[in-house]
């Protein structure tokens, strides 16, 4: 799978992917990615704050390596969120 090759383990995805069944998790984080544009996914500084926020919102601890690994991989996927094949291809990543 792709997102293992930066290093993040399918234990934390599971972890995410378990907390994020939570109706009202899930739409902290909807509302917090709403209107990203494919620049700003593209832009380290702004990955890594959705990053930081959305580990606070899961109440997930990462670390600064996992932190790194998550940006490294979410700007590596160049994704274009107005693009239906990405989002696609991103859901099958995680399914």
């Amino acid at each position: 799978m792709g997102y293992q090759q930066y290093g993040i383990s399918p234990q934390l995805v599971e972890r995410i992917k378990l907390k994020m069944k939570n109706p009202a998790v899930k739409e902290r984080i909807k509302n917090m990615i709403n209107g990203i544009s494919k620049q700003e996914l593209q832009d380290t500084a702004v990955v890594r704050r959705l990053v930081r926020n959305a580990s606070a919102v899961l109440s997930e601890k990462l670390t600064g390596a996992q932190e790194d690994q998550i940006v490294k991989f979410v700007i590596a996927q160049k994704i274009d969120p107005s693009n239906t094949f990405h989002l696609i291809r991103l859901w099958g990543m995680f399914r």
